[in-house]
């Protein structure tokens, strides 16, 4: 495709060096014609018109002159026709200057005008080059969007090899589904959310719940998740020097999404203050590596590129009351520049990078994610005196809630099925596999379709049959204390 576009530019510059050329030839051509005709252009007159127009008037004077001498020489011998033919060769070569005169008028007028054209096209080609080119640059780069920026990370960092900790990751899953729990309670569990997760009120809350059920110290970071990722990387390292000051544990942390991401960051930048204090990092489909999402949404260059950054502003800056950087920050580009600028301590601290794939099979555009949910009490036209009666009823009647559902599974199963039309690429409907991989650390790849929010949400179709978010996130912690363990122990 792009072989073709290069063709397409280049025929256009040569029709406009052909017409170029033309128009060239043309002012030559017209340059000719007075030579042709007798007309010098000399510098003694030049090169203009009122030079020349005075040397025809000279040259009539002087044949005028001479014809006066020998016609004056005729009168004196008494001949009457040479004073007529001295007045009618006058009149000839004064009427000759004079249409010489008004053809060099013309012929200069057309040499201007030649050149004028000239000008004009040349200018207007240019500017029409420029505007062509611009046009299919944006073009191109609409259509190519994020093909050469997908797994960059892999490419520029393949010395550090990836573990791949699947099979003991299933092995750990499956004895907390037996009932073995192994998590030390000497440690504080952290959980980072991803963005819009303020938005979000059931965000990690059943994991939570799960946690504290076992007795052990869980937290979910409040910070604001759609602030820039440095903001927040300088709030969770305050955070997490809370945590370890006021309780004298080490902190285990788990960020989902973006939420990782902002991990990874407060590591990288404040490691020399939070080595010690950190126990160990899973990022759960995080976009470590940036997202083609976020890229192709915000990337410049392309069509439309600057009336999509203003709907993106009003969304994210005046509805939902966050920071557009928040987005960028995911950008490959931003990615590029932040993990070039600050290196992750992938050495010295366990890292697991989780990723998975969404489903894309019918059945996953007809399912429903539970969101929020929503008392029914205040909600129930029942009379206050029945209300008063019991507080029995009462308090029955305040534990009845609705979950408020929404199609999220549905999007991110359209959005996965766009990344692998348009980009061959296997994602959870918003990271891809490849940019989820933290280079160095250990992966773990489920075989299970799981969809980007299947993490942090319970959906409407909850089985035992397999294991859920809590469980998983269980597991991803118990595995990286065994990691620590044997590693740094």
């Amino acid at each position: 495709m792009e072989d073709y576009f290069s063709r397409f530019l280049n025929l256009g510059w040569q029709l406009r060096q052909y017409l170029t050329e033309l128009i060239e030839n043309l002012v030559r051509t017209i340059n000719r014609i007075p030579q042709r005709l007798g007309v010098q252009f000399s510098a003694s007159h030049g090169g203009s018109l009122t030079g020349t127009t005075v040397y025809f008037h000279e040259r009539a004077s002087t044949l005028s002159v001479n014809t006066i001498t020998t016609t004056e020489k005729q009168t004196a011998n008494g001949t009457s026709e040479g004073a007529i033919f001295r007045k009618g060769l006058s009149s000839i070569y004064e009427r000759s200057c004079v249409r010489s005169s008004y053809l060099l008028h013309g012929f200069m007028l057309v040499r201007r005008l030649a050149f004028s054209v000239r000008d004009l096209w040349n200018l207007f080609s240019s500017e029409v080059h420029a505007k062509l080119t611009r046009i299919l640059h944006r073009f191109w780069t609409t259509l190519q969007g994020s093909c050469e920026d997908i797994g960059w990370l892999q490419r520029t960092r393949a010395s550090l090899r990836s573990v791949d900790g699947t099979g003991r990751f299933k092995e750990i899953l499956h004895e907390i589904r037996n009932g073995v729990h192994c998590l030390p309670d000497t440690l504080i569990y952290l959980f980072i959310p991803g963005l819009f997760s303020n938005h979000s009120p059931l965000y990690f809350t059943n994991t939570k719940r799960f946690f504290s059920k076992m007795g052990l110290a869980c937290h979910i970071a409040k910070i604001h998740s759609e602030a820039s990722v440095e903001k927040n990387a300088w709030e969770l390292k305050q955070y997490i020097e809370e945590l370890y000051w006021g309780s004298g544990k080490q902190v285990l942390l788990l960020g989902h999404s973006k939420g990782g991401v902002d991990a990874a960051a407060a590591l990288s930048l404040y490691w020399s203050e939070l080595k010690g204090k950190v126990a160990g990092l899973a990022l759960v489909q995080s976009p470590y590596g940036g997202t083609p999402v976020a890229s192709d949404i915000l990337r410049e260059g392309q069509i439309a590129d600057k009336e999509t950054r203003r709907i993106m502003e009003l969304i994210v800056c005046k509805l939902i009351k966050g920071d557009i950087r928040a987005l960028e920050d995911l950008t490959y580009a931003k990615r590029k520049d932040f993990i070039s600028q600050h290196k992750l301590p992938i050495d010295e601290l366990p890292i697991i990078s989780f990723h998975t794939e969404a489903s894309t099979a019918p059945t996953a555009l007809a399912s429903l994610t539970r969101v929020a949910q929503a008392e029914l009490l205040p909600w129930l036209p029942l009379p206050r005196f029945f209300l008063s009666a019991s507080e029995f009823v009462e308090s029955m009647l305040a534990s009845l809630k609705v979950p408020v559902v929404a199609p999220v599974s549905a999007a991110m199963a359209v959005t996965a099925l766009h990344l692998r039309l348009r980009y061959g690429e296997r994602s959870d409907g918003l990271v891809t596999r490849r940019d989820a991989e933290v280079p160095g650390s250990v992966v773990v790849r489920p075989e299970r379709r799981l969809d980007h929010a299947w993490m942090v949400y319970s959906t409407l179709k909850m089985g035992s049959a397999e294991a859920d978010a809590s469980e998983m996130c269980e597991a991803l912690l118990a595995m990286l204390v065994e990691i620590g363990r044997k590693k740094f122990c």
